[in-house]
């Protein structure tokens, strides 16, 4: 793991939300990111049907997005967000672990572009998508 690539990491987990969603960091380097949170009762959005609060997944995607960027190539830095848009598909089932992918696909000076996409074990049918700009700082 290169050293932009454990910053990520160490980032992430110091991140108390992160913490308190129980986001795990599956995967990361080179500007792409794969971040789990597993389903807890108490991120319920709406209790008759059991489904995720959307914040929990917008949190989770703006997270990857963030770890994306600061283990691309060319912005291995800190990073905030400037913009995220979430579209939400679906409600994620009830029980099941959502994940989130994220790639870094542009770099300028100093805005980093992501795409991402949430979904629990439908794979096929994503529970949301993203698209984003971040800071690019310290280059």
């Amino acid at each position: 793991m290169v050293d932009s690539e454990k910053f990520a990491k160490q980032f992430i987990e110091a991140i108390p939300h992160a913490r308190a969603l129980g986001l795990e960091l599956i995967t990361i380097g080179k500007g792409q990111a794969e971040i789990s949170m597993p389903y807890k009762p108490e991120l319920v959005g709406d209790p008759r049907n059991g489904v995720v609060h959307g914040g929990a997944v917008s949190a989770q995607m703006d997270t990857c997005c963030g770890a994306a960027v600061m283990c691309h190539p060319d912005a291995p830095a800190g990073t905030a967000t400037i913009d995220l848009r979430i579209d939400y598909m679906r409600g994620a089932n009830p029980g099941q672990t959502i994940t989130a992918k994220a790639t870094c696909y542009h770099v300028t000076r100093n805005v980093a572009f992501v795409r991402a996409v949430a979904t629990d074990e439908d794979v096929d049918n994503p529970v949301a998508t993203a698209t984003g700009a971040f800071t690019v700082e310290g280059r």
